[in-house]
This record gives C-alpha cells, structure tokens and sequence, in this order.
C-alpha cells in the first residue's frame, strides 16, 4: 500500500508542470515579441527606402511627371506661339529636371518681354507669365520709328507713331545713357503735361527739353527732381506767358 506522503507528492506534481509550461509560454511569446519588434523596424525601413525609391524614379525619372505642356499668360503683343518657340521647353523629359532659368533667360531674349516668370504647375506643366514692355515714348532712329519703354529700351517699330505718345528727338551723338534719362523724364510727367507735349529734344543727360504743341520750350534738364519741376511749370504755365521756360533748377525757374 502507497504511502501517504508519497501520495501526496504524486498528486502535487501535474500544477507544477503546468506553471513551468505557462512559464515557458511566456517566456517564448516574449522572445517572439522582441524578435518581431526587430523585424518590424527593418520592415517598415525596407518599405520607406523602397517608397522613397519609387518616388524619385517616379519624379526624375519615369515618364508619370514628364513635361506636358506650356501654358503661357500676359503675351498679349509678343504672342504665346512665339513665346513657347523662344522657351525651348524640351516636352516629355522630366518636368522636376527642367531649368526654370534658362527658360526664363531665353523667353526674356525676346524684345518685346520685360521679364518672365516661370514656374512648375505640377504634374506635368509649365506656365510662363510674361510681363511686356510698353512704349512710353517713339524715338526716330535712322528713318524707323521705334517704341521705347520706360526703362529707355528701344524695342519694336511701328509704321506710324502711335497717338498720345509724345516723339523722342535725337542725334546721331545722343548716347545710350541719354535715351535711359529721357524715357524716365517722360516717364515721370504727369498725364495733363504729357498730353501737350509735341516731342521731347535730347542732347545729353542733362540737356533734356519738353517741346509743346504751342512751340513753346521747357528746358528740363535731368530726371532728378520731375516732380518738383512738373509743379513749377505748371504754375508758370499759367502765370506767365513766354517762349521758353526753364526748370532745370525747380528752386530757380527762369523765363525768356
């Protein structure tokens, strides 16, 4: 017959081993969990690279975001054909690739464009806002009468002079820098001056004179000072009577 003590014993066994079990369940679940802890951050290091990948051939590489087409705004003179045959922009190639400066440079070759903007309109798109010159003043150049901006760029022709543009004479020694000075002149008169000027005389930078449609003469000088010397000539205008008038010095007008 069993002995009582080693009954007991017998009986006390199977929840041990079933504690050791639970423990080593335990244990494996955690070593699983850090095992995959590990793998999990080399899973999703692998799925970033290989996104970022895909991304890069999608944008330098692959046809997806290739060059489409060339929209173009404010060519209201120059034209939008013209303007798109002086960009050169390569269709098909990748539109991250593109040179957006030398696409400006070449658009802004152009004579009649005063400055270009060119940016990506993604995906596959590119507009170039023009912004065009506009003539201030005709300057009569061997025998052509040309358009000159405000900037004294002398940049297109015109068969006849435009009305309400006052002509800008010159010589055959008048200086490029002379012509700058006169269209900032014209520039800076106000609209009700301006619209009795027959035609501005340039002789040098600070030889410059307003000729009205009476024939009377303005000596004006420079740029520097336009709007004071626009005030004085229009008070002497109106209070004296003469032949020509002399602001060149606004503080000290003379008449004759």
């Amino acid at each position: 017959m069993p002995s009582p003590l080693r009954g007991s014993a017998t009986r006390a066994d199977p929840p041990a081993d079933r504690t050791a079990l639970q423990s080593r369940r335990r244990f494996a679940r955690r070593q699983w969990a850090r095992r995959w802890l590990a793998w999990k951050f080399v899973v999703a290091l692998f799925l970033l690279v290989a996104v970022v990948a895909a991304g890069v051939w999608a944008v330098y590489f692959s046809s997806l975001l290739a060059v489409q087409g060339v929209a173009v705004t404010g060519a209201t003179t120059v034209g939008s054909a013209r303007v798109r045959s002086a960009a050169a922009v390569p269709t098909g190639e990748p539109l991250a690739t593109l040179d957006l400066d030398q696409v400006r440079a070449r658009v802004e070759a152009l004579a009649l464009v005063r400055s270009a903007d060119v940016t990506r309109q993604w995906p596959d798109q590119v507009l170039i806002r023009v912004e065009e010159r506009e003539a201030v003043a005709v300057v009569e150049i061997g025998g052509r009468l040309r358009g000159m901006d405000a900037d004294g760029v002398v940049f297109r022709d015109y068969r006849q002079a435009p009305p309400g543009l006052p002509h800008v004479l010159t010589s055959t020694d008048t200086r490029s820098e002379a012509l700058q000075e006169a269209a900032r002149v014209v520039s800076a008169l106000p609209a009700d001056l301006a619209q009795r000027v027959d035609h501005v005389e340039v002789e040098s930078v600070d030889q410059i004179s307003l000729v009205l449609g009476d024939g009377r003469k303005v000596m004006w000088g420079s740029a520097e000072e336009s709007d004071q010397k626009a005030e004085v000539i229009a008070a002497l205008l109106v209070a004296k009577r003469a032949q020509e008038y002399d602001v060149s010095v606004p503080g000290q007008p003379t008449t004759r």
